[in-house]
């Protein structure tokens, strides 16, 4: 199919095969027609390497992969860079793992592997040799320096005071103002899409959900939707409500968890005891539902069986007790001067970073799985955005996003249950993708399986990974001070982004 067609039809699933010098022509009809650029992902074929790139829209869901065909002597693609801001940083990842070059990238340097990793190691390739002795005369990370009058540094972290994963933050700051803010990741890359490789649906599924340990519905689900595409599978519509439900009492626990956290940040800690209660609550709710407090182990291949419902009177109990820690946030003046104008992230800055989830709505970015790529219809859910982009809004976001939550829960309940939406058939042979909106913004997976149905590949895309970027922009012109409240306020994954 050519990209001239699938803009003039939109297709809710089209591949197109292009050569690297129609590459930045097509994925700029794309963006330019509305499409969102959500996962690249290099292939090591038996003769070639290939590229693939997910550009996705909706409502309708649509889905358009471009497929490119590389020389495995010199695997070079022209850099997309200059087009969309997330597609720098998966060239830079791809050149990490596969060694494929974005010819005319504007900051080529690497970004998953560290300094002291082996430059010609590309983990990823099959031909990988057996990764040497780590570099002990590696270069500091180039930091950009900031100069001037008063200007200081500050580093934190990467190791920190609590059982957080490591991630490194350095600060150059006037006074306590924060001037940049550099974060440094990766230190625990994990080699999760390797481990992928040669699994069959069970172990990719239990592999899935343990990737970020608070997303494992969002995750297990996006990795099944992906494998039922490639295989064929199909789930029915009692599977398809229950996985909808998980998805819900997944997003409850962990925004009522963060409005707490978010008060506590303030200095509020009567309200972050109450919602760790409430947190807690929820958990107990989830392992009676599902057998485990994390509501892992429900999801399979073609299916999603809960262990009893959740009643309706708990559901009320969580409103009612969740309205009251909102009530009394809102009532503190303190918390409330804290949260407004604090970490400020413009709406255009969200747009040119592609910021997905709380952080985008915030931002007054529309952009949800759950109306793009939906698995249900609720009329429960009418989507509301914030514009001011501050902590305050990301706060009301997520409370919104309970009384959401269990709005569509009771909604799922019901007598009235919302329609499923079927999915469209693939296109490309024994390939699948998932898309799910996960508590803090868009899940992708995308899957290709051989013969036996085993795992030849697997890319993975949490929402952190893209986001990771607008934290540096909203702190530009806070106080140090502010940090853990801006930082929380966004509660990005270090382990969905360190894969």
């Amino acid at each position: 199919m050519r990209i001239d067609a699938v803009l003039a039809a939109r297709p809710a699933r089209a591949v197109v095969e292009l050569a690297t010098s129609d590459l930045l022509a097509g994925a700029g009809a794309l963006l330019e027609a509305g499409y969102r650029l959500a996962l690249v992902a290099a292939h090591d074929d038996a003769d070639a390497l290939r590229v693939v790139y997910l550009f996705v829209d909706g409502p309708p869901d649509q889905r358009v992969e471009i497929h490119v065909r590389l020389s495995r002597d010199a695997p070079i693609v022209p850099s997309l860079a200059g087009l969309s801001f997330p597609a720098g940083r998966f060239e830079r990842e791809m050149a990490d793992l596969f060694g494929v070059v974005a010819q005319g990238h504007p900051q080529p340097r690497p970004l998953v592997t560290h300094q002291h990793w082996p430059r010609d190691w590309h983990p990823l390739r099959h031909d990988a040799r057996e990764r040497g002795p780590w570099l002990r005369d590696a270069d500091a990370f180039p930091f950009a320096p900031v100069e001037g009058e008063g200007v200081y540094e500050i580093p934190v972290g990467p190791i920190h005071a609590g059982i957080i994963e490591p991630g490194h933050f350095r600060f150059w700051v006037v006074g306590e103002t924060i001037i940049k803010m550099k974060a440094r990741l990766w230190f625990t890359h994990k080699g999760v899409e390797k481990l992928f490789e040669g699994r069959t649906s069970a172990g990719a599924l239990a592999l899935a959900e343990r990737i970020s340990g608070d997303s494992a519905v969002g995750h297990s689900l996006a990795q099944a939707l992906a494998l039922e595409e490639a295989l064929g599978v199909s789930v029915d519509a009692d599977a398809t409500r229950a996985r909808a439900l998980l998805l819900e009492l997944e997003r409850l626990y962990n925004h009522v968890a963060d409005v707490g956290a978010l008060c506590n940040d303030a200095a509020f800690s009567l309200a972050q005891a109450r919602a760790l209660t409430l947190r807690e609550s929820l958990l107990r709710l989830n392992e009676r539902v599902t057998g485990h407090r994390l509501l892992r182990g429900t999801i399979g291949l073609g299916t999603c069986e809960l262990r009893e419902a959740p009643r309706v009177e708990e559901l009320d109990d969580v409103a009612s007790r969740f309205g009251e820690i909102v009530a009394l946030a809102r009532a503190n003046g303190i918390v409330m001067d804290r949260f407004r104008g604090t970490g400020v992230l413009a709406h255009e800055s969200a747009c040119d970073i592609g910021v997905l989830g709380v952080a985008a709505r915030a931002s007054g970015v529309e952009n949800d799985a759950r109306v793009a790529h939906p698995l249900v219809t609720c009329a429960s859910y009418v989507p509301r955005l914030e514009t001011t982009g501050d902590v305050m809004a990301r706060f009301d976001v997520r409370v919104r996003e309970v009384a959401v939550s269990l709005a569509m829960v009771r909604e799922l309940l019901g007598a009235s249950t919302p329609d499923v939406v079927s999915p469209s058939a693939n296109t490309y042979a024994r390939s699948g993708t998932g898309i799910v909106e996960g508590w803090r913004g868009t899940i992708v997976h995308r899957v290709e399986v051989n013969a036996e149905g085993a795992l030849t590949r697997a890319k993975v895309v949490d929402p952190s990974f893209v986001t990771w970027p607008a934290l540096s922009v909203a702190l530009a012109n806070t106080i140090v001070p502010d940090f853990p409240l801006v930082n929380k306020s966004f509660n990005l994954s270090y382990a969905g982004n360190d894969l």
